[in-house]
């Protein structure tokens, strides 16, 4: 004979039950608020009325790089089918994206290089763990070129949570080249993660320029004020630390990772941000705004996305930015921002470029979508 459940028992098995439907709900909602970006098209609004925002081109793949090369053509890095495609535009708007280089490792830069004195063009390919390149031999525009043998430039460097970013025209024809960290927070086993690295394109020598850099995506050269970076700072501390900044490169400089804490923020050594944003928020891709530009600004005005994560209870991100340079006599490099957002409602906005014209072009990485603001 079956001897009944206790009272306490029987609540102690309800209880159960609950709890694990409550911790199925809860990873439920969690996989339904990271994978909804990926699921659902984004609905953009502005936050100004002088800007207007229109999706122009589509089937990107996953970009993660724009790179201008002339007012008619567009380069773009796509991690889908791990190639750069081109794009052409015309009067009647874009043409279909067409691979020009493939086989890639997760691409997340390329660069149009001319060594004006030999009269070589050279196409620079930023990728997880190497920097490459090809001699363009023949050929008038992308879909025509014609190239030589593949020629590493720096290979083998150590990729893990992050990996290497943008490749970006440096001064005397180097280049610049961001490398990610491979981890969250640690001590770094190659000397070359977590930095800002310039390279001599014609023989691959490099210098280490920046470090304690833990994930700096995109920069832009800014006349009369020098390089300035993203950089997005280490995760599990919180809800509002650390922030994601806003760094000026300042040659052989310490910029804190992994040193940061909360309670030291600007390690002894380090050279703090001229701005911050939203802990967690991911700004990535950065651009400065022409003087032909007719979009909003001041001075020196610079534009970048925020692509969000997934470290917050809060989702934060999803946006474009309007950064304002101004001048700081309290901070150490003389400048300091303010930000404004001025589109929202985004899903996953990630590389953003200038066109030579003054409109602004940023890509959807979750759904390859290429949009304009003008």
């Amino acid at each position: 004979m079956q001897h009944p459940l206790r009272g306490d028992e029987i609540q102690s098995k309800k209880l159960i039950k609950i709890g694990v439907l409550v911790i199925i709900l809860i990873l439920f909602l969690g996989f339904i608020r990271e994978a909804s970006p990926y699921l659902f098209k984004p609905d953009p609004s502005s936050t100004d009325d002088e800007i207007q925002i229109e999706e122009v081109a589509s089937g990107l793949g996953k970009p993660t790089c724009l790179t201008w090369i002339s007012s008619e053509w567009l380069l773009v890095c796509d991690t889908h089918t791990q190639s750069i495609l081109a794009l052409e535009l015309s009067e009647n708007g874009f043409s279909k994206p067409q691979e020009i280089i493939s086989n890639l490792n997760n691409p997340h830069g390329v660069l149009l290089w001319e060594d004006s004195i030999q009269e070589t063009k050279k196409i620079f390919v930023s990728q997880a763990g190497s920097l490459i390149s090809w001699q363009i031999i023949d050929g008038e525009n992308p879909l025509e070129w014609k190239f030589g043998i593949l020629e590493p430039i720096i290979e083998g460097v150590a990729t893990g949570n992050h990996q290497q970013n943008a490749i970006i025209q440096g001064p005397n024809n180097t280049l610049f080249w961001h490398s990610g960290s491979t981890c969250n927070v640690c001590d770094e086993d190659d000397e070359r993660s977590a930095t800002l690295i310039e390279i001599n394109p014609q023989n691959g020598n490099y210098s280490i320029i920046a470090t304690g850099v833990r994930n700096s995506f995109d920069g832009t050269w800014v006349p009369n004020v020098g390089y300035i970076f993203t950089d997005n700072g280490h995760d599990w501390s919180g809800e509002t630390y650390p922030p994601e900044e806003i760094n000026l490169l300042e040659i052989g400089g310490f910029y804190g990772w992994p040193n940061v804490t909360e309670e030291n923020p600007i390690p002894i050594g380090s050279i703090p941000p001229i701005g911050n944003y939203t802990p967690h928020s991911s700004v990535n891709g950065i651009d400065v705004r022409p003087t032909n530009s007719s979009l909003p600004g001041g001075n020196i005005t610079l534009y970048a996305t925020v692509f969000g994560s997934w470290n917050t209870v809060i989702p934060v991100g999803k946006e474009i930015i309007r950064i304002d340079l101004i001048e700081d006599h309290s901070h150490p490099q003389g400048w300091g921002v303010e930000i404004t957002v001025v589109i929202k409602d985004l899903a996953t906005p990630l590389p953003l470029k200038f066109h030579p014209n003054g409109d602004l072009y940023f890509a959807e990485y979750a759904h390859g979508t290429l949009y304009k603001l003008t």
